[in-house]
Formats: structure tokens, sequence, C-alpha cells
């Protein structure tokens, strides 16, 4: 099945609900981390919490509230606090590779080597499966060394998040290649398309015009255990090339979810 259009330039979207689970230093929330080239951004949906971050201009605490926006950039190790039910839709960039591998949790460093940390960030139980209980497990390493890291630059010493930088650069080595592509085909196609379309206008050719499409998905269903809480991702269902979820008014029909150019649609004559 083809996968429907990426969304707008190519970003990556999930709903999040931020883990409630209490943390050894009194709060509630998910796993301190890190990415490298990719920005993010929490639209907040509802609830409250704050985003507590450490790059090298310093230490910082975000209030979140339903309505606000935060984004930031690669290199800032972020922590969500839930204080109250925090929800949000994240905006990642690059096609969503914050979840697809642009990501390095804050363990102590004897957990932060190639050969230590697949162990330290696997979710999976002894039987194979996913549980809470690795979740945990791995968010209360994460915060162990993020506490770590800030008393450290508190104490005027930079070099312990200069060090977890580069550890964190040792262990995503592997993957880069297919960052790469993955950049390739998603954001740069993007822009390039983009490109070429002001080219056309200039030239007063609009063609791409005709291929407009509108394409939906609905809720995903499954949720999955995410750094920071509880995720419900889109892109897997657009590489899918379908909704997961229920259908009703204009999607009822068990079709892929891209709405031709031309087609009947209710109400239309």
């Amino acid at each position: 099945m083809t996968s429907l259009p990426d969304f707008p330039g190519a970003v990556g979207l999930s709903q999040l609900e931020v883990y409630p689970w209490p943390t050894a230093d009194h709060e509630h929330g998910g796993s301190p981390h890190m990415h490298l080239v990719c920005a993010e951004c929490y639209v907040v949906v509802s609830g409250r919490g704050r985003l507590e971050t450490l790059n090298y201009k310093g230490l910082t605490t975000t209030e979140l509230h339903a309505g606000d926006v935060v984004w930031f950039t690669p290199g800032t190790i972020h922590r969500a606090i839930n204080d109250e039910d925090l929800r949000v839709i994240v905006v990642m960039q690059n096609s969503g590779l914050p979840e697809a591998g642009d990501a390095v949790m804050t363990f102590p460093p004897g957990s932060l080597s190639p050969e230590t940390y697949p162990d330290a960030a696997s979710l999976l139980d002894t039987d194979g499966n996913p549980s809470h209980e690795r979740a945990q497990a791995r968010r209360d390493l994460a915060v162990a060394g993020f506490t770590e890291l800030k008393r450290q630059w508190m104490r005027g010493n930079r070099s312990a998040y200069e060090d977890f930088c580069a550890a964190a650069v040792r262990i995503v080595q592997p993957r880069l290649e297919a960052w790469q592509k993955t950049v390739s085909d998603g954001a740069l196609a993007a822009a390039h398309t983009a490109l070429r379309q002001i080219d056309a206008l200039r030239q007063c050719r609009f063609d791409h015009l005709f291929s407009a499409e509108i394409s939906r998905i609905a809720r995903p269903s499954p949720q999955t255990l995410g750094m920071c809480g509880f995720l419900r991702a889109y892109d897997p269902a657009r590489r899918a090339g379908s909704s997961t979820g229920p259908k009703s008014g204009l999607f009822a029909a068990d079709v892929d979810e891209r709405v031709r150019p031309g087609a009947d649609l209710p109400g239309s004559s």
C-alpha cells in the first residue's frame, strides 16, 4: 500500500500523555534525553507541567499550560514533568526522527557506551515484551544521570555536559547513514519540491496545483511506551497508507484515507 503524503514540511507528529509515575526527586514524568540533529516542539493540549532543560546556555525550567507552544533545538537535554494530567502534541523535525533513533537518554556514564546503552534503554522484559516496569526503570536511571549533570553544572563544571554529548555521539554513530536517508527523503525532498514549484510559478506554470490531495489519519488506537510518556504516533499510520481508528462522515467508506482530486464528495454538485 502506498504511504500517505508527508506531513507539512516532513515533520513527525505524536500525541503524548506524560508519565504520571513518581520519581526519586519527588516529581512525576518522563526520561530526560537529548536529540542530536532534530528540533522538537510541544503544543500543550491540556493539563499543566514543566519542561526542565539543560544545554550549553544553562539550566532552564519552562512552565507548560494548555495552549502553550515550546520548542527547542538539538543539544537540549529535556525532561517533561507532569504536574497535572499533562498532554501535548509533539511536532518533530525530520519525519519524526526523534522517535526513530535520534535520542539518547541521560544515563550515568556506566550505561553510556555503545555496548551498555542498548540494554539500559530496552523496554523489553524477560519474556521479550515491552513493559511499564522497564519503562519506569530506564526513566529512573535517566533521572539519576540528569540529576548528576545538573549538580555538576551548578558547580560550574561544564565538562560533564560535554562528556554526555560526546558519549551520545558515539552511541548514535551506527545510525547516521539511516538518518541521512530519512532527511534526504523527507525534509530535503520537501524543500526541493517547494523550490521547483516556486520556479514553475515564475514561469506561470501551475500543473502541480491539479495534483492536490486531502489526507486524514484517525486517532491511532495503540499506545506505546515512549521516553516521556504514553505515545500515539501518527507516522506509522501515515507510512502504512491508511487510517487507524474509527471513520465517520466524509471518510466513512472503507478506503484509503486519501481524497482524490475531483472525487465526488457529499454535498458537491
